[in-house]
């Protein structure tokens, strides 16, 4: 995030991160001048279609990319102001689950399914603090609780196969904070669940946020998610932030054609009760993402924009501040510095 004057030091800030991997046909730039910024107890979400880059820049942020992919790491990554983008693998394994600590996408695939959920879960206190295999299970039974699961001790004893899609999404979420992180990073944590288990597992993120003052970053397609639980908001597109500010103004106030088209594809409920389905077609954005091993030189979105001029085409965006009453509000658009400057 593009801090404002005079903000404090965040929890986590990446400054200028690129990344690029390995591939058949050389080396591909999967991220391209990440930066963000995350307060003690804030709660953002990054949103973008699938392979935009969302993931990537948290497997990048908790340096999870395998060494036989990983072509190179750029920028700063800090961690409460200490650079953690150059440090050894074990340090990077005392910030994962005690600092930072990840709700994977697949609750199910995030659970051994060979071992019970209890074990998993006290495995995970007994490696990464200095509590007894006593206390650990105490303190595992009562993160269970505190998910809302009312049947804490049978759920501590089940497999995952026996437990619900909702219940191991919790379980993964005990998970979490077994270590008391300051950050929780959650990659689509309501993919796959129903609509009503979507909304208990975000209140429980909220409810952990209001109670411990978690930080959270929520991973999401969904700009539903990012209305209803997120205080800022990063719009990803090919590898590159595109908009960023906080969610009231990017939601009310959206600068980039892909964040108004993003909006766009959300079902208007009044016209779905009003029998026009399949009368009007639903909003689509036309086209698909460019290949990252064939960027042009221009904006990344030009090809799929109804707005796009020719310079579109040619010339490259940067992300600047738009002017409005976020200070952090700051957009990737050609088209949108030309308006700035034409009505000052």
């Amino acid at each position: 995030m593009i801090q404002a004057v005079g903000q404090k030091q965040a929890f986590l800030d990446v400054s200028h991160l690129t990344t690029k991997i390995h591939t058949s046909d050389g080396s591909m730039t999967v991220l391209d001048d990440i930066n963000l910024s995350i307060d003690n107890g804030e709660i953002m979400a990054i949103v973008g279609e699938s392979g935009s880059g969302k993931s990537m820049t948290i497997h990048s942020i908790l340096q999870m990319i395998t060494k036989n992919l990983l072509d190179s790491y750029e920028g700063e990554i800090q961690v409460e102001g200490k650079s953690i983008l150059d440090i050894g693998q074990k340090e990077m394994q005392k910030i994962r689950g005690k600092k930072i600590s990840l709700v994977a996408q697949n609750a199910m695939t995030s659970l051994d399914p060979s071992y019970r959920v209890g074990k998993q879960i006290i495995e995970i206190i007994l490696d990464k603090t200095n509590l007894s295999k006593r206390e650990a299970i105490e303190k595992a039974i009562y993160l269970l609780e505190e998910m809302g699961i009312d049947e804490a001790k049978r759920v501590f004893q089940s497999f995952p196969h026996q437990l619900s899609g909702g219940l191991r999404q919790r379980v993964v979420i005990a998970m979490s904070l077994a270590c008391d992180p300051d950050l929780i990073i959650a990659d689509e944590p309501t993919s796959a669940l129903d609509p009503t288990v979507q909304l208990q597992v975000l209140e429980l993120f909220q409810k952990i946020n209001r109670e411990l003052g978690t930080a959270i970053l929520i991973i999401t397609h969904d700009f539903g998610v990012v209305a209803r639980i997120a205080e800022s908001v990063a719009v990803m597109y090919a590898g590159q932030i595109v908009e960023q500010g906080k969610t009231s103004e990017v939601i009310y106030n959206p600068q980039h054609p892909y964040t108004n088209s993003l909006l766009n594809c959300i079902p208007d409920l009044d016209w779905i009760f009003q029998d026009n389905v399949g009368k009007k077609p639903l909003f689509q954005i036309k086209g698909e993402p460019p290949n990252l091993m064939n960027i042009s030189s221009g904006c990344r979105f030009a090809s799929r924009c109804h707005m796009a001029k020719d310079i579109c085409h040619a010339k490259q965006p940067d992300l600047k501040r738009v002017h409005s009453l976020d200070l952090n509000h700051a957009v990737r658009c050609l088209l949108t510095e030309r308006r700035e400057s034409y009505a000052k």
